[in-house]
């Protein structure tokens, strides 16, 4: 996940869901080269990028729907074989 928010809001949300897997900061040049920068450029969108050990993106999810994506983000990491990266 790539967020406009500084790193330590960004650790802050990652802990309050538990997550284990880092949350990235970004400035407005890389959410653009990503392609996630909303069009107000103030925030970016929830698009989920799967990037393998090697650093090779094997998934991006451009449908995120919030109450379900930790059982969905599980599940893709299942399928991509990821689970264990």
């Amino acid at each position: 996940m790539l967020s406009l928010d500084p790193p330590e809001r960004n650790r802050e949300f990652a802990a309050s869901i538990g997550a284990a897997f880092p949350l990235l900061t970004a400035d407005v040049d890389t959410a653009r080269a990503y392609g996630v920068l909303a069009p107000n450029g103030k925030y970016t969108m929830r698009w989920t990028f799967f990037i393998d050990g090697d650093g090779v993106v094997r998934r991006i999810d451009k449908d995120v729907e919030p109450a379900s994506h930790g059982p969905d983000l599980v599940r893709a990491l299942e399928e991509l074989g990821l689970a264990n990266d």
